[in-house]
């Protein structure tokens, strides 16, 4: 690593003023965006609303440099079969891997209907059906996501969505190979090269070339973020996500190499990325820190991942593993990583993380890509009341509501008297009228 270029990640003392500090400077950084953005973007999204293909086109000009029109916004077959040709077959190969243990773990997501009838002649149900068009977006900025574009579609598919729209940047009139190959096997079925908030836009409001969708998933910049928060009630969208972050929970016992190696991966995100370890054992976290300095030196994104350890991470000394997952549970953490002897235990005292991986040979980069769980995850400490993306995302309930003459009899004059109580005498009427005598 060149010379002052050092991750000086900071070695804490759970429950002092730095560490009060600290954690409160992390759960700000994804707070609300700034009024310039927010500005900006509701400019965009206004203008993709009102002028549609034409406001995309100037915006793929002035944003990305790129010239695109109605024909060559939309990607076509000999554009895929181009980019699988072009992508390693080993690559493919993982690919359809990954893709196979996504749907296999997404299948047991699925819901089905349900009907309870008593024997007074009340039939309550729920139909479960998918929505009938959803948008993917896949980033296009600092590096391709092919496996976001996996996350989110596999689980569309498998919920029974009939159309999937992927919008994604492009360079140099071309969607990145990796992320058109993992959309030709997650079973995509459109593809447009457009990013950033105007991509949100079209998606949610339809222009000439784009549908709109029923609903927006997958993860951007704050641009795209901010809006997915703004189209948010016009469409559904999965989340509004934040910068990325893990938790690492040691009990010491395991290497020093693996904890650091996983603060690492995930603070090559960005440089807003958050990563952090919480352990009882000082000389572990000792042990990690300086793990750090060296495992950076062979970092290509070592730059990033140095601001994001200096900002956002932080190595926590507890007083104890109890100490720990009480942390955990107030950071809610969008990764969770329990480096203990016996995690599933540990498991137990967890109550908020948007995913967890268990013990010491289960780092949280296998679950970006191979492991089968959705890696879109609640960020920012919304694991609190949040869930992983999957296939529920992509569906929709129906209440379904059946009564016989007779149970109206016995529960309608109730109902009603609820009605008059809120002062809603059409609504008793209508219930009254249908009772057994009454005539009005």
């Amino acid at each position: 690593m060149a010379k002052g270029r050092r991750a000086m990640i900071k070695v804490i003392k759970a429950g002092s003023k730095e560490c009060e500090d600290f954690f409160q400077r992390v759960g700000n950084r994804s707070g609300i965006a700034d009024d310039a953005i927010i500005q900006t973007v509701s400019a965009i999204v206004r203008d993709v609303a009102h002028r549609g293909d034409n406001a995309l086109f100037e915006y793929a000009k002035k944003f990305d440099g790129e010239t695109i029109d109605s024909q060559s916004m939309a990607v076509t077959e000999g554009e895929i079969d181009e980019a699988i040709a072009a992508v390693d077959s080993e690559v493919i190969s993982v690919m359809k891997l990954a893709a196979e243990r996504i749907s296999a773990f997404h299948r047991w997501q699925v819901l089905e209907d349900w009907w309870v009838e008593d024997e007074e002649g009340i039939l309550l149900g729920q139909r479960v059906g998918p929505l009938e068009r959803v948008g993917i977006y896949a980033p296009g900025g600092l590096a391709a996501y092919p496996s976001t574009v996996l996350m989110t579609a596999i689980p569309a598919r498998i919920a029974g969505v009939k159309e999937i729209v992927l919008a994604s940047p492009s360079k140099g009139g071309r969607m990145h190979p990796l992320v058109l190959a993992a959309a030709q096997i997650a079973g995509v079925n459109c593809m447009f090269k457009i990013g950033g908030a105007q991509a949100i836009a079209a998606l949610a409001f339809g222009t000439e070339s784009i549908p709109r969708v029923d609903k927006i998933a997958g993860p951007g910049n704050v641009y795209v973020a901010e809006a997915k928060r703004i189209v948010f009630g016009q469409v559904a969208i999965d989340m509004v996500a934040g910068p990325s972050e893990v938790l690492i929970i040691a009990d010491g016992n395991g290497e020093a190499s693996y904890a650091a190696a996983d603060l690492i991966a995930q603070s090559e995100h960005d440089s807003r990325a958050s990563a952090v370890l919480l352990t009882p054992d000082e000389s572990f976290a000792h042990q990690v820190a300086l793990e750090i300095e060296k495992q950076l030196e062979q970092l290509p994104r070592a730059d990033i991942a140095c601001k994001s350890l200096s900002c956002y991470g932080a190595i926590v000394i507890t007083k104890d593993l109890g100490e720990a997952a009480e942390f955990a549970n107030r950071y809610a953490p969008e990764h969770l990583e329990l480096m203990v002897e016996n995690p599933r235990s540990m498991l137990d005292c967890i109550q908020n993380a948007g995913a967890a991986f268990l013990g010491y040979h289960t780092p949280e980069a296998v679950g970006d890509y191979v492991a089968g769980p959705n890696h879109v995850l609640p960020t920012g400490g919304t694991a609190r009341f949040s869930s992983p993306l999957g296939v529920y995302d992509f569906m929709k309930r129906t209440s379904v509501v059946s009564f016989s003459r007779e149970a109206l009899d016995r529960l309608g004059k109730h109902a009603a008297l609820l009605a008059h109580a809120e002062g809603l005498d059409g609504h008793g009427r209508s219930i009254l009228l249908r009772s057994a005598g009454k005539k009005s």
